[in-house]
């Protein structure tokens, strides 16, 4: 893969990642179904991209690591849980703001679990993240739907950035998308058993944008994500992943006539600025 390939397929990725919403907005049914319907076609997908893109000689993983990913699985099941939720409560634009937040938590987390030096500059990008969460939200009456969609989106982001610090300190070495699919795995027998009495009453179009959420959204996502990997570096690639709640909020826009508030857009700036300088001065 040349480096503007693996350009297109970095930005295709982030494009996916932020249809998310989208999809799962449009499934008309509970977040456990939309959780237990996407691992279903999460699975199949993975475990194809598994065969055309894994590495021939990658490592297997250890007793250690299985536990690990297992761990991981229940963390990403968790996440597309509290996000759909957010979804389903406050609409694709406040949940996809709130889950950027996610950088956030990652920097504090990984400075604490990890014992990393955090650098001013990343201080700063938490404040500037918490002051563009308080942009965003219209009130804080935990009785209104937005605030309350807003917490479930930013719970999703701590445990997305709970998900990426597991994988950072359990699977190296380990092939990333055969990683993924022992992760999605685990959201399939964990979740499935609570979504299956919801999924026989869904219709025909719902399973459609179940597959599009499993196959596109996660399956497609995230192969492109680790095959571009191998050419561009991973400041990046953050920073084009700064674009994702660009996309889902452009979209919810032109489908759902989701219409954000100049202190929305306000927020979502602030947010998005943020992560953008801190991919920069993760150099």
């Amino acid at each position: 893969m040349t480096e503007r390939k693996a350009l297109l397929a970095i930005h295709l990725g982030a494009l996916l990642f932020g249809l998310s919403g989208i999809f799962g907005k449009l499934a008309n049914t509970l977040p456990m179904a939309i959780v237990g319907g996407r691992a279903i076609f999460a699975v199949v997908a993975l475990a194809l991209f598994a065969r055309l893109l894994s590495q021939h000689h990658s490592q297997r993983p250890s007793a250690h690591q299985l536990a690990m990913l297992a761990l991981g699985g229940v963390l990403l099941g968790s996440h597309w849980l509290t996000f759909f939720e957010a979804v389903k409560v406050s609409g694709v634009a406040i949940a996809t703001l709130g889950f950027a937040s996610f950088p956030a938590f990652t920097v504090l987390l990984e400075g604490l679990l990890f014992r990393e030096r955090t650098r001013p500059g990343e201080f700063a990008m938490v404040a500037v993240v918490c002051l563009g969460l308080i942009l965003v939200t219209p009130d804080f009456d935990l009785a209104s739907q937005a605030t309350a969609g807003l917490l479930w989106a930013v719970l999703s982001g701590l445990l997305f950035a709970l998900l990426s610090l597991l994988n950072r300190a359990s699977t190296r070495g380990l092939d990333p998308v055969q990683a993924a699919l022992c992760q999605n795995l685990t959201v399939l027998l964990c979740f499935l058993p609570f979504a299956w009495p919801l999924l026989p009453g869904l219709r025909l179009l719902d399973w459609f944008w179940l597959a599009l959420l499993g196959v596109f959204c996660t399956g497609l996502a995230h192969s492109l994500f680790v095959a571009s990997l191998r050419v561009i570096k991973a400041r990046s690639a953050a920073v084009i992943f700064a674009l994702e709640p660009v996309y889902g909020i452009a979209f919810a826009w032109w489908l759902f006539n989701e219409i954000p508030t100049l202190r929305m857009l306000l927020g979502g700036t602030l947010i998005i600025l943020a992560i953008f300088f801190s991919a920069r001065m993760a150099r």
